[in-house]
């Protein structure tokens, strides 16, 4: 992001959005997007380049910190299990359904090349999902696993992609070393966010009684926490992940009422700032992204993308149904030593907002524009355009297609629900 004055432009732009999305009763995520696309569109507007390792540095370990300090550690680990199951299994089951459509409708899109494309598309992004239904009859427990899952599944999509992209490189792929890297990556994400979560105890300890010292180490931890772990080669996101979740119990015992409110107004202007930025930069770099296909291969691609989308969303609305199975199952039998607690099972309403908070965002698309522009013997990488272009295309379908029926969605089961509840 080059031209900063374009920046503090958008940003005052987001802040307007905002506030006009809140007159109208519009999801205003899906607002930004929609002007994001159209002032992308204005002849005169500069390009606004995206760095793939920027934009994981800038947005992601605020995010998720902000995310994972506010969960409630009780209702994480009681709704464990679903958030594992959409989190890891759910993301490579997607990669692998998106890389088999992919591959039998996409021409020239081989079977390397369709993990890549599914493997950017695997991961949910969450904080779309929360901003859409922020305010909407959501039950407490949707929310937390609908935050649980954004806490670690992007660790899971980025293992995936960096398998995918080797696989295209000409790296052959071995499933245990690709489960060994896996775990090392998750595990050696768990130290370092416990090491540096230690390290800021300790400061915290110190500088308590000094506000702003506080709040700045506080700013400050997750940027050094990610870029850490990523130099180590571990996992960034579970990282920052484990140090939120230990600074909010840290937290809740030494730091007086005043000081937690004045963390908590701070973050909250920042995560909303930050939000706004992601979904009008994803708006905005269609146009750029548009000019590099054909014009005739245009609709055919975005008839793929739609396909895709469809897919991944049948994909998740099954795997939740069949949690939701299995819990049931689980609470039902007698026999096993640990019974799944009442509080973790599924109901259908629970079951169709999951699968219908699907949609992609940030990540996705930092994945995308991060995919190598050339092969290890300086030949262009095949297919990166489309598979940008697609990826792209399907982040902004699940944003304005699912993003403006979920309110609606939610809205009609509340209503069901109370109404089966009078009879």
């Amino acid at each position: 992001m080059e031209n900063y004055s374009i920046i503090i432009l958008i940003l005052a732009i987001v802040i307007g959005l905002s506030a006009f999305a809140d007159k109208v009763k519009l999801p205003y995520p899906i607002l930004l997007v929609i002007v994001g696309v159209a002032i992308g569109f204005i002849p005169t507007m500069t390009e606004i380049q995206i760095n793939p390792e920027i934009i994981f540095l800038i947005f992601l370990p605020p995010l998720l910190y902000d995310a994972s300090f506010n969960i409630s550690p009780k209702d994480f680990k009681t709704n464990i299990n679903t958030i594992s199951t959409l989190a890891i299994s759910l993301v490579f089951l997607t990669t692998l359904g998106i890389a088999v459509v992919a591959h039998f409708t996409i021409p020239g899109m081989s079977w390397p090349l369709a993990f890549v494309l599914g493997s950017i598309l695997s991961a949910t992004d969450a904080v779309a999902a929360i901003s859409i239904t922020k305010g909407l009859k959501i039950s407490h427990k949707t929310i937390t696993i609908l935050e649980g899952e954004s806490l670690i599944n992007d660790a899971s999509a980025l293992v995936a992609y960096r398998f995918a992209v080797a696989a295209v490189m000409g790296s052959a792929f071995i499933i245990w070393k690709a489960t060994l890297e896996f775990i090392l990556l998750l595990g050696g994400g768990f130290l370092v966010g416990f090491v540096m979560a230690k390290i800021l105890s300790f400061i915290l300890t110190r500088v308590h009684k000094n506000v702003n010292v506080t709040i700045s180490f506080m700013l400050l931890m997750p940027f050094v926490t990610y870029l850490v772990a990523e130099n180590l080669q571990v996992s960034g996101v579970i990282a920052v992940v484990i140090l939120g979740l230990a600074i909010a119990r840290f937290s809740k015992k030494i730091f007086p009422e005043s000081l937690k409110n004045q963390s908590r107004n701070l973050w909250d202007i920042i995560i909303f700032l930050l939000n706004g930025l992601i979904f009008i930069l994803i708006g905005l770099n269609f146009r750029y992204i548009l000019k590099d296909i054909d014009d005739h291969m245009i609709l055919p691609y975005i008839g793929y993308a739609v396909i895709i989308t469809i897919v991944a969303l049948l994909i998740r609305m099954a795997r939740i149904f069949l949690q939701k199975i299995n819990l049931q199952k689980a609470f039902q039998n007698t026999k096993r030593k640990r019974k799944v607690s009442e509080h973790a099972l599924l109901d259908f309403n629970n079951s169709i907002i999951l699968s219908w908070s699907g949609m992609r965002g940030i990540v996705s698309l930092a994945i995308a524009i991060g995919i190598p522009k050339v092969l290890e013997d300086r030949t262009p990488f095949p297919e990166r355009t489309v598979i940008i272009f697609i990826s792209v295309a399907v982040v902004l379908l699940t944003l304005i297609g699912q993003g403006l029926t979920l309110p609606w969605i939610v809205k009609k089961l509340s209503i069901e629900k109370e109404e089966q509840s009078k009879i």
